[in-house]
Parts: structure tokens; sequence; C-alpha cells
């Protein structure tokens, strides 16, 4: 075994303090996002500009120090990393997508469902068995998700619920955002689960270089097809798309890509928790959204369910 202090795991307090940063890295982006839709940028310009400004920013670091282990990579190595990014491309595009549709609140709760999809499917890609703490935790989220829903929805009045025919509710924007922002948890999923099984293997920046650097291509090849461009937006716009590449792309999900290598998956993504927590706070401040206590009841039913889902798959 490799005792070098380079392959040296870091004390838990120096781990905690890391993921702290990552947290309020990745609470950042919804708002980013969000200046960025106002502005007029496109969901999917919004999206390929991120994960492409993230690439090129790293390419002169991994190409100058970390040739050599991009070629000593495996076709496997190489097809997981490729893999990882498509889900990554796919996360993005549908989670930011939803932010035209949803509050940051609905959007990033429901996005962050992604630890309790990492429990499940994990028996199949890492093969990890499933313990009643799982179905409790699915049971819980998916009734704290049909609250946030219908918080979005429905309205009361004169001490009764209000809620729209089933036609108009599945047809409505607020539907259409929050199930955009649970697809992009179970895309988030599949990319966690495949970057488990390869970042044990490969160093972290030859590793993101590789995921963003697929991701941006998936989501450039998705824009042109859409038809859209990253030209010709106002100034600003261009400022709020480098800060969303540089502080919860580059530095949020980088350091949860680090942790991998240290910590089970279960854990890490349990630790995105803390995301819709920073990012709704951040949304009454900066957005004046405030979430009524409806919603904020199914978010903490939803909380609650990924916590057990991923401490069962934790303990298994």
């Amino acid at each position: 075994m490799d005792k070098s202090p380079a392959n040296t795991p870091p004390r838990r307090s120096t781990l905690a303090l890391i993921l702290l940063g990552g947290i309020l890295a990745v609470s950042t982006a919804s708002i980013f996002i969000k200046f960025a839709q106002h502005a007029g940028a496109p969901s999917i310009v919004i999206a390929a500009f991120r994960l492409t400004l993230a690439t090129l920013g790293l390419a002169p670091f991994v190409l100058t120090r970390y040739r050599s282990e991009l070629r000593r990579l495996s076709r496997r190595e190489w097809f997981l990393a490729l893999l990882s990014g498509v889900f990554l491309a796919l996360h993005f595009a549908f989670w930011i997508t939803s932010l035209q549709y949803a509050s940051v609140a609905s959007s990033v709760v429901l996005v962050t469902t992604t630890p309790l999809w990492v429990a499940l499917f994990a028996p199949l890609v890492l093969h990890e068995r499933v313990g009643m703490a799982t179905y409790l935790g699915l049971l819980l989220a998916l009734l704290g998700g049909t609250v946030v829903g219908l918080s979005d929805a429905c309205r009361w009045q004169s001490d009764s619920l209000l809620c729209p025919a089933a036609a108009t509710f599945f047809g409505g924007t607020a539907f259409l955002g929050d199930f955009l922002a649970l697809a992009g948890a179970w895309m988030a999923a599949g990319y966690m689960l495949v970057g488990r099984s390869l970042r044990a293997k490969i160093d972290l920046i030859p590793y993101i270089f590789v995921v963003y650097g697929m991701a941006a291509v998936v989501l450039i090849a998705i824009m042109v097809g859409m038809g859209e461009s990253p030209l010709g937006l106002p100034p600003l716009t261009y400022l709020w798309l480098v800060l969303l590449a540089l502080v919860p792309q580059l530095l949020g999900h980088s350091i949860f890509n680090w942790s991998l290598k240290y910590i089970p998956v279960s854990l890490v993504s349990v630790t995105l928790l803390g995301e819709p927590v920073g990012s709704t706070v951040l949304a009454y401040f900066i957005l004046q959204e405030q979430p009524g206590w409806v919603k904020i009841i199914g978010a903490v039913l939803i909380m609650a369910g990924i916590w057990l889902a991923a401490r069962s798959a934790d303990k298994s």
C-alpha cells in the first residue's frame, strides 16, 4: 500500500470544511442561472457555456502537467469518463431549463433528490444491498415531492385547497419545471455512480477535465441542434455565465469529485442536502422568492427521505 503523503486521506475536520465550501459554492448556481435567464440567455446556452468555460479553464493545466496520465487511461476508463460526461450534460440541460418554470426552492429541492436515486441504483451498479430504510426514504421523498408539486399549482382559499384539473396540472409550467428538475436528479445519480467507480483510479484534475469536456461537447451539440447561439447576449449576461463556471462548477463540483476518492458516494451525495437550504436562503434575499410553509414541509419530507436512503446505502 502506498503510504506517501499524497495518498494520505485528509482529516475528517478538513474534509468537513472542504465539503462545506463546496455546498456554499454550488448554492450560488441557481442565482447566477436566474440572472442569466432574466437577461435573455437560453437555458441550453447557459449549460453549454458553463461546461465549456470550465473545460477551457482546466485545459492549460491538464495538458501541461497531466498529459501522460491521460495517455495511460484504458479504453474502459475513457468510456466511463465519457459516460459520466453524458450524464452530467443531461443533468445540467434538464435542471437549468427547470429554473425557467419553477421557483428556486422547488427546482433545487427536487434536483437534490440525487442521493435517493443513488441509493436505489447502487445495488445494480455497485452491487450494494438495499435496506428497508431506503424504501422508507423513497416513500417520504415521493410524498414530499408530491407536496412540493401541489404547492406550485394549488392555493389555499377560505380554509380549502384549490387545485386545477388534472389535465391543466400536468400540462402546466409548474409541473414541467418540477419534472425537469427530477429528471436532472436522475442524470446526476448516473453521473455520481459512474464517477465513484472511476474516481478512485484517476486523479481529480484529469478526471474532471475529461468529464466536463465531454459534457461540454454534448451540450454544444444540443445547442446547435436547437438553433441557439451564445453570441450577441448582453454584456452583463456573460458576467453571470463566467461566475457560474468559476464558482459552482470549477470550485463546487470539483470539491465533490475530489471527495469521492476518500468517502462513499452516498455520503458525498448526502452533503448536497445543504444546497437547497443555501439556494433558498439566497433566493429569498436576492430574488425575493419566499417559499410557503407547505413547500417547506414538502422539502423537509424530501430531505428526510434522502437522508434515510443515503444512510442505509452507506451502512450496506
